[in-house]
């Protein structure tokens, strides 16, 4: 009886694969990456062509020996990475590591993992795509030579532990022009005068917003202006001087791609983008469902592309017809334009099975999971809904010589929006939907006019989710890149988050003006962005990786000697904190490492005192009178606790205040969610609350 070997990268994906194989299949792990360039040296023979020493990772020999043991007793091998470039590269070095002929065709993939896709995928290996392979081995090696040339630099002019990159240098550059220019912002007055009109008619109640004069709009900059409108506006009539009905159409928003992914979960679940790709890379890995056995749910979650198939297409109207009417279904199935630099190799993010709604599986998933599938599902079903339909209304108000507008919309239809709105990072202004039927030449009673004053406000740091918008915008990186250089350039100490906003460090500033001033290329976005092209032709086999490796290099090295010979040696200083260090007096200061900021005693390394930032939640321990502190889990989860524990029990997730329960002296605590926020009593056996306001 004939014997096969599936390798994937993780036990997770092997387990699911493995009960759509029969008994002659033996499916195991790779653990990712088997081979890469060694970390002691650079690895890369620049003399010869840029040839790559590859090492067997430390650690994995003993997985190696197991793998080429059981390849060998194997009548054939099937290596089933991952779809992409990095899949590819891992199923190449698993190739050479054991020996599979090059003439053999070996390698399968599938987008979701499924039993169709994956007894599909058995049936039709394919030869190692030698493309896909040096698109990863030049990206590979390009970035190796960039942190491994720039990096050392770094270490001895500035300090130890700092590093470059090319992806890394770009984002954090984007973070503190962005700084800069909310510093450099000067804020512009300017007012608004807002009318309250009624129909007295209906009794109906709707505002209208000052717009000018009829020949056009008139500027209210200052309150001189505005002064002048009001007085003239003393005496006025309002009548309505034209009155437009129309209809307005708003289609559902393209099924996930990576980045939409992780913009939606940012705003939506409040989740990082590394957050967010672990419980994608669960769910699409597969997942123990009650009923139905282990089951990848999503497709491959790392894509660039809006295509759906024709099945998914077919299966998702179906569902429509049958859960919402035949109403919300499009006359024609909706396909969404991609961008020109998208690999279209798989489909977009969508549920693998759309009959398991969330509902059915939230019993078997972890928070996160449900959390991030019934997102998925439910973008993916309204981006193949009918569009929303909006009867519009727009008024025109003469008063005297001036003119007021008041916009309003009604729904009319709400296609997609029965199931799912996209969220938005920019402030939605709601139109009025309260506007009363008024018809031209009627006269309208001025019930209250209202002058408000307003300043322009400077642009907003970044998100995670701006961030990798205007990375994917810009070209900048690839699917699989947004969420390590977030990583990265926080645990580097460059940037740091302050709530939801990526804000630049001192050190950030620093190593960004360095890199400006000696490494243009490395941070100009636009050089960056052609060289994601060039790795993209050398995908689609229109670029050769040696080529473009040495059209990159020579510049960089002539580059790299001027700066070594131009940057002196940067001091750095310490931000010195009033914490004494209990073991020598000194006032500690504040230091960067891989977790963030900590307090480190500066008489290291005589004395290497160390301990946690600890950030007072401004209110005392309402039952011992001790500080309150905000620390984190180790996944970095925000909670309350008393300097005094253990001793003084009080820990909670939810935001203390100073008083005490009048009803069981237990401790109060804000409860704030999207629904509601109130205070409540942290005893669960206590149903005391109240309204936030009260």
């Amino acid at each position: 009886m004939a014997s096969y070997l599936v390798i994937v990268e993780s036990p997770a994906k092997a387990k699911t694969i493995k009960k759509y194989l029969g008994r002659n299949y033996k499916v195991l792990a790779s653990m990712g990456h088997l081979r890469d360039l060694p970390k002691s040296q650079l690895g890369v023979d620049i003399e010869q062509n840029f040839t790559p020493k590859y090492i067997t990772i430390r650690g994995k020999g003993e997985l190696l020996s197991k793998l080429k043991k059981e390849a060998k007793s194997s009548d054939k091998v099937f290596l089933a990475t991952d779809p992409d470039r990095e899949g590819e590269a891992i199923s190449w070095h698993l190739a050479k590591a054991l020996n599979i002929n090059e003439d053999q065709k070996c390698r399968i993939t599938f987008n979701e993992i499924t039993k169709t896709a994956v007894k599909s995928a058995i049936k039709a290996p394919r030869d190692i795509d030698e493309k896909l392979v040096n698109a990863q081995q030049a990206r590979r090696i390009l970035d190796r030579i960039v942190g491994y040339k720039i990096s050392p630099l770094l270490w001895r002019k500035v300090k130890r532990g700092l590093s470059a990159g090319r992806v890394q240098s770009v984002a954090t550059r984007l973070i503190c022009d962005r700084e800069g220019e909310i510093e450099a912002f000067v804020p512009q007055e300017y007012w608004t005068i807002t009318a309250k009109l009624k129909d007295e008619k209906s009794g109906g109640c709707f505002e209208a917003k000052f717009h000018g004069s009829q020949k056009g709009k008139i500027p209210l900059n200052d309150k001189e202006a505005v002064d002048e409108v009001m007085s003239r506006l003393e005496d006025a009539d309002y009548v309505i001087r034209k009155v437009k009905k129309g209809e307005r159409r708003r289609a559902p928003a393209p099924p996930f791609i990576t980045s939409t992914l992780q913009q939606e979960a940012s705003r939506k679940l409040g989740f990082t983008a590394k957050r967010t790709m672990m419980a994608a890379q669960q769910l699409y890995e597969g997942v123990d469902i009650k009923g139905e056995g282990t089951i990848g749910l999503i497709t491959y979650m790392r894509t660039d592309s809006t295509r759906i198939s024709e099945e998914a297409q077919h299966n998702a109207r179906q569902f429509i017809s049958d859960k919402f009417g035949g109403e919300y279904v499009p006359q024609n199935p909706k396909r969404y334009k991609s961008k020109k630099s998208s690999q279209d190799a798989h489909e977009a993010i969508r549920t693998t099975q759309v009959h398991l709604t969330p509902e059915k599986v939230k019993g078997s998933l972890k928070p996160d999971q449900y959390k991030l599938y019934k997102l998925i599902w439910e973008r993916f079903l309204a981006s193949q809904m009918k569009s929303a339909v909006y009867d519009t209304l727009s008024v025109d108000i003469a008063a005297k010589d001036y003119i007021f507008k008041a916009n309003g919309s009604k729904i009319k239809f709400m296609g997609f929006m029965i199931l799912y709105v996209e969220g938005s990072d920019e402030e939605v202004v709601d139109e009025q939907d309260n506007i009363p039927a008024l018809t031209e030449g009627q006269r309208v009673a001025l019930n209250k006019l209202t002058p408000k004053q307003h300043f322009t406000q400077p642009p907003p740091r970044y998100t995670e989710a701006t961030l990798v918008k205007t990375l994917e915008e810009k070209g900048i990186g690839r699917p699989s890149t947004y969420a390590p250089t977030i990583i990265t350039i926080i645990a580097r100490g460059y940037v740091e988050r302050e709530k939801k906003q990526l804000k630049p460090t001192e050190l950030g500033h620093i190593i960004t003006g360095l890199m400006i001033t000696h490494f243009k290329d490395i941070v100009d976005i636009a050089f960056t962005a052609n060289m994601e092209q060039q790795l993209d032709e050398i995908e689609e086999g229109d670029g050769d990786w040696v080529e473009v490796l040495k059209r990159f290099y020579h510049p960089f090295a002539h580059t790299l000697k001027e700066a070594e010979d131009e940057i002196g040696d940067i001091e750095i200083e310490d931000e010195v904190t009033d914490v004494k260090c209990e073991k020598c007096g000194k006032n500690m200061v504040i230091k960067h490492g891989r977790y963030g900021k900590f307090l480190a005693c500066p008489g290291f390394p005589g004395c290497r005192n160390a301990k946690p930032i600890l950030e007072e939640a401004g209110v005392n321990c309402p039952l011992c009178g001790g500080k309150i502190y905000i620390k984190k889990t180790r996944r970095g989860k925000k909670y309350y606790g008393c300097e005094n524990y253990p001793g003084c029990q009080l820990m909670t997730w939810d935001e203390p205040l100073q008083e005490q329960c009048p009803q069981c002296q237990g401790v109060l605590v804000k409860k704030v969610s999207k629904k509601s926020s109130k205070i409540q009593c942290s005893n669960k056996e206590c149903k005391y609350e109240r309204s936030l306001d009260e």
